[in-house]
């Protein structure tokens, strides 16, 4: 979707999903508009190919345009069907598209080396450092129960610490984004993974903050950040589709 539309084809061409080279244009209702393509597929496999021919007609409207992305292989029977809808839901859009003017998406993804921080807290949590010292020293390390009272104090510890850590990313962030969203980390590596929202204009703020924070924590952490994106983590329009399931 995008906002203050022109009534005349935005230029993105022969672009639409499903390799049929089918011309990407633009519905319209009033000064919102719906980014298209023909196609004859009624369910598009997520390929590659696909994903990437989506992602870059998202990349080229958003250029110009604040847009509100739509979930990947939606689809709806006619142009008509999709006037019915923008009608219906106008003034949502309106509204979503108003508070996202102006502003991009970025997602952060933090992982860790563990081995390397269990070794830390070995070394300098005193508790932990203490009992494995003891284990160490009694020859206990084959001992089950000893074992797993190290194990629960590292996971307990490691808890924390992965906590801390985020607290501080966040904190580092906080000045220069405009709102963020916490999803669930993918894996035991991995600590953070987050959205922000951020004001257009302070992109490279975002980006030297984030550096700077990268920096501060060394090679105990990395750092991998993808943007800007249309803001997907931060819009919440339901539509119903009916209209878009074959018969």
């Amino acid at each position: 979707m995008i906002h203050s539309a022109p009534k005349e084809p935005i230029g993105i061409g022969r672009t639409g999903i499903g390799g049929f080279g089918e011309q990407v244009y633009t519905v319209h209702h009033g000064d919102i508009a719906a980014v298209i393509s023909k196609t004859n597929v009624f369910i598009f496999d997520p390929t590659r190919e696909n994903a990437l021919a989506h992602e870059h007609v998202i990349e080229l409207v958003m250029k110009t345009h604040t847009i509100i992305p739509m979930s990947f292989g939606t689809v709806f029977r006619t142009d008509d069907d999709i006037r019915e809808v923008l009608k219906s839901i106008y003034a949502s859009l309106k509204d979503v598209l108003e508070q996202m003017a102006g502003k991009v998406e970025f997602g952060l993804k933090v992982t860790w080396d563990r081995d390397r921080i269990i070794e830390e807290l070995k070394r300098d949590d005193e508790e932990i450092h203490r009992f494995h010292q003891e284990l160490t020293k009694k020859h206990l390390q084959s001992t089950y129960f000893a074992r797993m009272q190290l194990g629960r104090m590292i996971d307990k510890a490691m808890v924390e610490r992965s906590a801390e850590f985020v607290r501080e990313i966040y904190d580092g962030l906080r000045s220069v984004c405009v709102a963020s969203r916490d999803n669930k980390p993918i894996g035991d590596r991995m600590i953070m993974n987050a959205a922000f929202l951020i004001q257009r204009e302070r992109e490279t703020d975002f980006d030297a903050a984030v550096n700077k924070i990268a920096k501060k924590f060394g090679d105990r952490l990395n750092f991998k950040y993808t943007g800007p994106w249309p803001p997907y983590n931060f819009v919440n329009i339901r539509l119903k589709l009916e209209r878009g399931t074959s018969s």
